[in-house]
Order: C-alpha cells, then sequence, then structure tokens
C-alpha cells in the first residue's frame, strides 16, 4: 500500500509540475519533468505486478517505453521538424502494443468481437480525418497511418468493457479514450490552429490516458494473477 501511494502521488505530482512548467512557459522545467513522466508510470507498474507471472505484462512495458521515446523525440520538434514524425512513429509503435495487450486480453477472456463497437469509433475518424486532411499538406499519409492505428487501439479498448473485471476495464477503456482526445487536441493545435492552453490540456488528457491503461492493466493483471 505504501509503494501504491508514493508511485501513484509521484506520478501526479511530475505530472502536474510538467503542466505547471508549460503554463509558466519554463522550457528547463518541461526538460526536467516531462521524460520522468513514464519512468514514473513504469516504476509504479512494476512494483504492482512483479509478483504477477503473466506474459500480457510485457505489451504494457513495451508501450510505455515507446511512449516514453516518444515524449522525448517531440521535445526536439522544435529543432527540427523529423523529430515530429519521428515521435509519431514511436507513439504508433506504443498503440501497437497496447493493441497486442486488449487483444490477448480479449482471447484470454473470451470476449466476442463486437462489431457494431465499430460504428462510434469509424465515425469520429471518418469525420475528424475528413475535417482536418485540408490542413495536413505532406504529412496526410502518416496523420491518417497514425489515426487508424490509434482507433483501432480504441476500438479493442471498448471490449475491455466486457471482460470480468468490469473495474479493469472501464480504467481500460477510459484511458484510450483519453488518449484519442490528447492526440486529437494535439493534431488541432498543431495542423489547424494554435490554441490557448492547448499545451496544458494535451499533457492532462495524455497523462490520465496513460494513468488509465496502466491502472487497468495493473488491476487486471493482478486480479487474473490471483484466480
Amino acid at each position: 500500500m505504501t509503494s501504491y501511494r508514493f508511485w501513484t502521488g509521484l506520478f501526479f505530482i511530475v505530472l502536474l509540475a510538467h503542466i505547471l512548467c508549460i503554463r509558466a512557459d519554463m522550457a528547463v522545467g518541461q526538460y526536467i519533468f516531462k521524460p520522468l513522466i513514464i519512468p514514473v508510470l513504469y516504476a509504479w507498474f512494476f512494483f504492482q505486478t512483479r509478483e504477477a507471472g503473466t506474459s500480457l505484462k510485457k505489451w504494457i512495458v513495451a508501450a510505455l517505453f515507446f511512449s516514453w521515446a516518444g515524449d522525448i523525440l517531440l521535445m526536439f520538434v522544435p529543432r527540427d521538424e523529423v523529430f515530429f514524425l519521428a515521435g509519431l512513429a514511436s507513439f504508433l509503435l506504443a498503440h501497437i502494443f497496447y493493441i497486442l495487450f486488449f487483444h490477448f486480453t480479449r482471447l484470454r477472456e473470451g470476449v466476442q468481437s463486437r462489431v457494431w463497437l465499430l460504428l462510434p469509433v469509424v465515425l469520429y475518424y471518418v469525420v475528424f480525418i475528413s475535417w482536418l486532411s485540408p490542413w495536413l499538406d505532406d504529412m496526410k499519409i502518416p496523420v491518417r497511418v497514425y489515426g487508424i492505428v490509434i482507433s483501432f487501439m480504441w476500438m479493442l479498448a471498448l471490449h475491455m468493457l466486457f471482460i470480468r473485471d468490469r473495474k479493469a476495464g472501464r480504467w481500460l477503456a477510459a484511458g484510450a479514450f483519453l488518449f484519442v482526445v490528447s492526440d486529437s487536441l494535439l493534431a488541432v493545435n498543431k495542423f489547424y490552429t494554435a490554441f490557448e492552453g492547448a499545451g496544458e490540456l494535451i499533457m492532462l488528457t495524455y497523462g490520465l490516458a496513460q494513468w488509465g491503461i496502466t491502472r487497468g492493466a495493473v488491476q487486471y493483471i493482478r486480479q487474473a494473477n490471483s484466480r
């Protein structure tokens, strides 16, 4: 319990510190706190699941690693736009590993594919990408591919609502949804128009998204391990 509270508190302190640095336009603070967000979350995940012997953990670890790499790469976008593509590719890999986690969890739980869950996901993707496309220029293909992958991740996460551990499923689905929200805000701010408070809002939804998925994964892995 002490470990749970310590790493949980530290995660939200680091996340809040980074958001406050964005608000205050403190570049040094952003460079200090942003690279710490995912490592602290990983430490929390590690201590909460270290006694659980399941192969599912490796997908979360891989997703967190590439999320961390993506965070760092995106910090250097002001120096060269090539870092945006590199960061996009890193997060693409992170989403693929989250997809694998959701997929194998669904199979383990015997949750049947629900085609109707595609409807809200596809509707959102088509409407959002159609609206954003005129401003994407030469980034049309990378952004569309990324959008397809994160949408598929979201669709599989919605299947987690039907696993036996409903609380874990709700955390997982909520985290995936917030990831879509965060990336959508980032896309609007970067390609359409910059808006007030974008950096803070993007990082808040991103941090909560990563927390939600990891929190749900911990809940599920611990419960599954005790069966």
